[in-house]
């Protein structure tokens, strides 16, 4: 049995507060225009109060949350009867920490005018990453500045972040007037520094407004203690002004992600995602961009039914009018309008972890639904945040801003970020751990990609290891300094050798000595030593040789990048597991000697670190074991099939 409809009612915003009706008020929501935008700023400027005013000013907090938020204030000690704004947004925050912000949170509120999604940040520059995710779906930013205070790096920082994400609208909300006497100076004091700061940053307009957000001077209606202020209001600008518009190159045909591929219940093959950018209509020739194979729209499918057409933004099911070679991951567009594929582009990088971005490292990227394999081949310059000069560095830090190039291990169909946030977006994700480790914004392609093409030789891999009679491989010995690599590297050598085998030693020594001459011990440099060893040795077993490599290779990031470019099948991972008391014992290059007294930075066990591989195909402990056993194990064990 039906349930009897309830006489529901709400309360009209900006209204005398006459009750309305549930379906009523939704249908007027669907009429509207949508705002999304971002508070930023530093910490303490005044966010979270301003938005719960703002909640509060158009009549969206319900009688019996503002009761309880009265009784809230009154405990944490706020004056009178007067409301603390913020804890209608910070009680409702997905995290908190101490009482502040540390996730993003998003308020939905409406005018008869507009409806507007707001995204509260944080101000704290160890979240920055959360403020970049706020900014990611905003068309416009509302940046916060503590009167008091002025500029704060925070505030540049945030400045940069809008610009690089793409939002051209600005609104300088010069907070907490009242603390400074509602001084119009001081006012037009930030507004200038601000504005000269911003030259380059590309933003169509800066709005300065005047605010005192606990009070709500100049918030929804003009404040009679600054009559020297003659701009709008907040909500006022927020209703007035115009949503983003096209900008010239942004991509004007379909853009069709593919998330995943599905059966029907009638058995056709169902493509889902997201139409990122233009419109589809049945009957229209799309291409696959990877396999360039054109077929028709048949259908559009949503959950309860089908469509003729669908625009940007609608999440949809398309069935083509014939079966072609689609996956997860391939973009759709309109057939008479390719998109563009490449495997190296330069990019501006927002570095979001702790664990610092390194040259040559192996990451993954997430650019729509592909992804591919990506290191960063160089960085270009840092960003200054406080004077924004372009500043070299080796390797980027938490917050760091940098304009790097990456290398790609396939193509991918991309477009600078100015032109589509969905093709020129990405994210970098370490392959070890699974974290999100940065965000980027394509800036252009790197026509040398296009112009690298791999040539092909008469004589194959295998052909050289059925001359050499057995096939090529790499043997991976990775320990401490002084723990018996290169000892044990060479004896399995003369054994190998003593059989007929065709054997190459790379020590890290003797590696150092010519290709790798121009590194250091850096983790940065670690990171590149290593790289390039791993080419090499893949080289060496094209050639059909088994190879031995002697490094310490502290970092378990790059073993798996040297054993996903040699190949699972061909690599042999070997821990020489000797404990750091007996190598520092041994010492036999005074390594340790020199580290214990201050003399040698970046000593691997002593001042920086070894990971430990969890686990290796083979494990060797020299201690209580004889050299002649451990290569007879290595012999047996790993290399049967060699």
């Amino acid at each position: 049995m039906a349930r009897p409809k309830k006489s529901t009612s709400i309360k009209d915003p900006r209204s005398q507060r006459v009750d309305v009706s549930v379906d009523e008020w939704m249908a007027r929501q669907a009429d509207k225009e949508l705002l999304r935008f971002i508070t930023c700023g530093s910490v303490d400027d005044g966010k979270s109060t301003l938005i719960g005013r703002l909640l509060w000013e158009t009549h969206q907090v319900p009688d019996d949350q503002l009761a309880a938020l009265q009784q809230d204030s009154k405990r944490h000690g706020t004056q009178g009867e007067q409301i603390d704004f913020a804890l209608l947004v910070d009680g409702l925050a997905a995290e908190r920490e101490q009482g502040i912000t540390i996730d993003v949170a998003y308020r939905y509120f409406s005018t008869p005018k507009r409806s507007f999604i707001v995204a509260d940040t944080p101000g704290h520059a160890q979240y920055t990453r959360n403020m970049v995710t706020g900014a990611s779906t905003a068309d416009l930013a509302l940046l916060l500045v503590d009167a008091r205070l002025g500029l704060l790096s925070q505030t540049r920082r945030h400045a940069h972040l809008v610009s690089l994400m793409g939002i051209r609208h600005v609104v300088l909300a010069i907070n907490k007037m009242d603390l400074v006497g509602f001084d119009a100076a001081v006012f037009h004091a930030i507004e200038r520094s601000f504005g000269a700061m911003a030259q380059t940053l590309g933003f169509a307009s800066i709005t300065p407004i005047a605010l005192s957000a606990l009070q709500g001077d100049n918030l929804s209606r003009r404040s009679a203690r600054m009559p020297w202020y003659q701009g709008p209001t907040l909500l006022d600008y927020l209703e007035a002004v115009a949503l983003p518009q096209s900008v010239p190159g942004e991509i004007a045909g379909a853009v069709f992600p593919v998330q995943s591929v599905t059966r029907l219940p009638d058995g056709a093959r169902g493509l889902n995602g997201t139409l990122a950018a233009g419109a589809l209509a049945l009957g229209d020739a799309l291409r696959v961009t990877a396999s360039g194979q054109i077929a028709q729209l048949a259908r559009i499918c949503t959950f309860d039914s089908d469509l003729a057409d669908c625009s940007a933004g609608r999440a949809v099911t398309l069935v083509l009018d014939r079966d072609v070679d689609v996956s997860r991951g391939d973009v759709l567009s309109g057939a008479d309008a390719p998109l563009q594929m490449t495997d190296q582009f330069e990019a501006t990088l927002i570095w979001m972890h702790e664990e610092p971005g390194l040259i040559g490292r192996s990451y993954e990227i997430k650019l729509a639904s592909q992804w591919a394999g990506a290191s960063i081949t160089n960085i270009k310059h840092r960003i200054n945040i406080d004077t924004l000069a372009h500043e070299s560095c080796r390797q980027l830090a938490l917050n760091d801003i940098a304009v790097c190039t990456l290398a790609l291990g396939k193509p991918v169909v991309f477009d600078h970020f100015e032109a589509s946030k969905v093709l020129g977006g990405f994210i970098v994700v370490d392959r070890y751990t699974h974290a999100t480790v940065s965000a980027g914004m394509v800036r252009h392609n790197l026509r040398r990609a296009q112009n690298v093409h791999r040539q092909a030789l008469s004589i194959t891999r295998s052909a050289r290891e059925h001359l050499n009679g057995h096939a090529g491989r790499v043997i991976w010995f990775t320990g401490l300094s002084g723990s018996g690599k290169s000892t044990i590297a060479n004896a399995l050598e003369k054994a190998l050798h003593a059989q007929g085998m065709r054997t190459y030693i790379l020590d890290g020594d003797n590696v150092r000595q010519g290709l790798n001459k121009d590194l250091g011990f850096t983790d940065a440099d670690r990171v590149e030593n290593i790289r390039r060893v791993a080419e090499v040795a893949k080289l060496m077993m094209d050639a059909g040789l088994i190879v031995l490599t002697a490094f310490i290779s502290p970092f378990r990031a790059e073993r798996e990048m040297a054993r996903r470019l040699i190949g699972e099948e061909n690599f042999v991972e070997v821990f020489v597991d000797t404990p750091l008391a007996l190598c520092e014992q041994r010492d036999p290059k005074g390594l340790y000697k020199k580290a214990r007294s201050g003399q040698l930075p970046n000593m691997t066990g002593i001042n920086s670190p070894y990971e430990a591989p969890s686990p290796a195909e083979a494990h060797i402990r020299l201690v209580g074991g004889s050299l002649e056993d451990s290569v007879a194990t290595l012999l047996k064990g790993c290399l049967g099939g060699a």
